[in-house]
């Protein structure tokens, strides 16, 4: 799966069922201030990323995703 498409499924996902706004989804975006995803939410990440993906994604994960950048380039190595 190519970087475009992985990006592609992410941002239609949290659209689709996290309601952020299209315009909110950038690269640069902070997943928490911009597109106010709360504990919950990424609770709902790993279970949204495990049917999308195939991937599995456990706490330790996400120590270091703070944009959406670092959450496209985290599910790219998944998949490598």
């Amino acid at each position: 799966m190519n970087k475009e498409v992985i990006i592609e499924k992410i941002d239609d996902f949290l659209i689709d069922e996290f309601e952020v706004e299209s315009d909110d989804i950038s690269p640069e975006a902070n997943l928490k201030e911009t597109l106010g995803l709360d504990s919950l939410d990424f609770v709902d990440l790993v279970v949204a990323v495990e049917s999308n993906f195939g991937v599995k994604l456990v706490g330790e994960d996400f120590v270091n995703i703070i944009t959406l950048q670092n959450f496209y380039d985290l599910i790219e190595r998944k998949l490598a």
